[in-house]
């Protein structure tokens, strides 16, 4: 029985070593375990660019309605008016709004406040001289001084000055008061009272009337030309344009605007073109559409220029075709004093000038040109011109006139 037992446990022993050799037989053959790997990075790329051309992607089907899904209109929808939709791109620009010009009744005395600050030299200078006690030869040739230098001319301040001696000696005039208005008297006498200052518009039944603005260049000729429209316009005319002055760039853009202010109508023609067929042609559309005035705006011409002076002759000549000019208004600046009567020589002698039209009479204190002109020609100063704005332009009466030279 003993030796039952030790054998048992000798056969145990024998398959512990034998499972042992085995075991570390296996552990030799194991390979080493690999590392574990690593959390790979995060790759974040860029927004992508959306392709054009060649490169632009195949677009996607999307889903498409079958013919049976699609509502038909009925047939009293079909035979409805189809609406137009203006496009906003190609639609034509608003037409401009038309303005109503100022009243011409008046204006001159609403814009002397501007004629007076710029000729206060002149009146108040009268003034202070007539009112000095002893008025000797010194006194007297100082006041001839001060019309001279105001651009009154020679022949007219020597004739005021002779007045208001003579005047003064007979009528032993010494008061303030007195003196201003004997001085007044004798201001609107020499501006003259029998003028008739009015523009002529009135023609033949059927035919408008026909105003050519001439000058030269610089002296506010076109802007006048507008500014006139809208006198006219005021005054309750209907106005065509014709813008005859092909030579200064955009003069007939000027022009126009000017007139579609006003609802005025605008007939030119291209830069360069002959300016006597633009004014045959403005004639012609004013007698068309029964319009009561027609305003040539001819290009501004220096009077040394014998050809272009020439021209404008021939201009005058081209539109009588169509009957008698009834106004031809030279333009001149007033600031330019003396030498506006050497312009004024030339175009009277190509053109029968029949009004004198002066701007800037606010910007000089020159305002005895109104006297020189007239006297120089023998036409009324017809308009005067006093700021910049648009209904600037006035008719020209006298005794206001000479009312904001020295005071009220």
């Amino acid at each position: 029985m003993e030796f039952l037992i030790l054998a048992v446990v000798i056969a145990l022993l024998a398959v512990g070593v034998v499972t042992g050799l085995v075991v570390s037989g296996r552990k030799k053959k194991r390979l080493p375990p690999a590392e574990a790997p690593s959390t790979p990075p995060t790759i974040t790329a860029p927004p992508a660019e959306p392709h054009v051309g060649d490169e632009a992607e195949t677009p996607r089907d999307e889903p498409r309605r079958t013919i049976e899904e699609v509502d038909l209109p009925t047939a009293e929808e079909a035979v409805e008016t189809p609406v137009a939709v203006e496009d906003p791109v190609v639609a034509a620009p608003p037409a401009p709004e038309i303005e109503i010009p100022e009243p011409t009744a008046g204006r001159l005395v609403r814009l002397r406040a501007r004629l007076a600050r710029s000729q206060n030299s002149l009146g108040k200078g009268l003034l202070t001289l007539l009112s000095r006690e002893h008025l000797d030869e010194d006194t007297w040739e100082e006041i001839e001084e001060t019309l001279l230098t105001a651009d009154v001319g020679v022949a007219p301040t020597q004739e005021l000055v002779d007045r208001l001696r003579e005047r003064v000696r007979v009528l032993g005039t010494r008061t303030p008061e007195e003196l201003k208005s004997l001085l007044r008297e004798e201001l609107i006498a020499l501006l003259g009272t029998d003028f008739d200052r009015s523009v002529k518009t009135e023609s033949d039944p059927g035919t408008p009337g026909v105003v050519m603005v001439v000058g030269v260049n610089g002296t506010g000729k076109t802007t006048t030309t507008g500014k006139l429209a809208r006198v006219l316009v005021a005054d309750g005319r209907s106005v065509v344009l014709g813008a005859a002055d092909t030579f200064r760039a955009a003069a007939a853009d000027q022009l126009q605007t000017w007139g579609e202010r006003v609802g005025a109508r605008t007939v030119r023609g291209p830069e360069g073109g002959d300016p006597a067929s633009i004014a045959f042609d403005a004639v012609k559309e004013g007698i068309a559409e029964g319009a009561d005035v027609v305003l040539i705006d001819t290009a501004g011409r220096l009077h040394t220029k014998t050809g272009l002076m020439d021209e404008l002759g021939k201009v005058k000549r081209v539109v009588e075709k169509h009957g008698p000019l009834d106004e031809v208004l030279l333009v001149l600046d007033a600031t330019t004093g003396q030498n506006g009567l050497v312009q004024a020589r030339v175009f009277a002698e190509v053109v029968d000038i029949t009004g004198i039209v002066l701007t800037k009479l606010d910007g000089t204190a020159k305002g005895g040109i109104v006297i020189a002109v007239q006297r120089e020609l023998g036409v009324p100063v017809k308009l005067i011109g006093l700021g910049e704005g648009p209904d600037d332009l006035a008719p020209f009466e006298p005794a206001a006139f000479v009312d904001a030279l020295i005071g009220d």
